[in-house]
């Protein structure tokens, strides 16, 4: 019988993309039930790269009938709900998480053009995207795929830069997610317009057009992000402390949030979440 179990590794881009790439997350699952994960929204991008003979079975929301469509390799923008990600208990494959800036040095458009959307990662990089699914699968460690991630990422900023697109994220609007991110959503939108020297309404107008989603909106997701975090550690806290150490009014403030981005209360999610706890 195989073994149960979730591996994998870490690691930090190397130093010239660290404003476009937060990090490298590697899996292998393996022994698993079949089952969905949910996906949660956070403050970063996506890149899921399978390193599996089988494709990524992905919807763009959870328990609501959205449609499962079948990916080698999937980019996705800002979110506002978990997507669910199909699986057989068995799977391998890269997770890049890149920043608002990543978008237009990666991609040559704006993160907002991805929010809310899950689309073939050839469509952004051509080639590129081939050559990088075939030298991770061909490389024997996570160390040398990593190297691999840096190697042909940084070739698509040097690529970009050479482009009439530049990497044009005004300067306020990039400071405006380093302060909710560092703050996990806690801050009022106008006090943060406020320090940026802007109205609240400016501040408003550009986030979404450039991130795709609201500075209040995106607030919300990283609250939800930082009670997430706090839910899938070992031994979690209580629903209750959770809510109260995430910045939540209370705990049905938290059960609200929590079924708008998962699509299930707090029990239920954790009750089909078939990856907690399977390291």
């Amino acid at each position: 019988m195989e073994d149960r179990s979730v591996t994998g590794a870490g690691a930090r881009p190397a130093p010239a993309l660290r404003q476009y790439v937060e990090s490298y997350v590697g899996f292998d699952l393996r022994g698993l039930p079949a089952g969905v994960h949910c996906g949660p929204p956070g403050r970063a991008l996506t890149v899921v790269i399978s390193l599996s003979d089988d494709p990524l079975g992905v919807a763009a929301g959870v328990d609501d009938g959205s449609p499962v469509t079948r990916f080698g390799s999937v980019a996705g923008g800002l979110m506002c709900r978990s997507v669910a990600i199909h699986h057989d208990g068995r799977h391998r494959g890269v997770l890049v998480a890149l920043t608002p800036l990543g978008a237009r040095a990666l991609y040559g458009m704006p993160a907002a053009e991805l929010a809310r959307r899950l689309v073939p990662l050839d469509e952004l990089l051509g080639a590129l995207a081939v050559e990088l699914s075939d030298r991770l699968r061909a490389a024997s460690t996570w160390a040398a795929r990593f190297a691999v991630l840096d190697e042909l990422l940084l070739r698509a900023v040097v690529r970009g830069s050479q482009g009439d697109h530049g990497h044009g994220v005004r300067p306020e609007v990039a400071q405006a997610w380093r302060l909710l991110v560092a703050a996990r959503g806690g801050v009022q939108v106008g006090a943060l317009a406020g320090e940026l020297g802007w109205s609240r309404r400016y501040l408003t107008e550009r986030f979404r057009g450039e991130l795709g989603l609201s500075p209040k909106t995106f607030a919300r997701v990283l609250r939800f992000a930082h009670a997430h975090e706090l839910a899938v550690v070992g031994d979690p806290l209580p629903w209750g402390e959770v809510a109260v150490v995430s910045g939540y009014a209370d705990q049905a403030h938290l059960v609200r949030e929590w079924r708008e981005f998962t699509g299930r209360s707090p029990t239920a999610w954790r009750r089909g979440e078939v990856l907690l706890g399977a390291g």
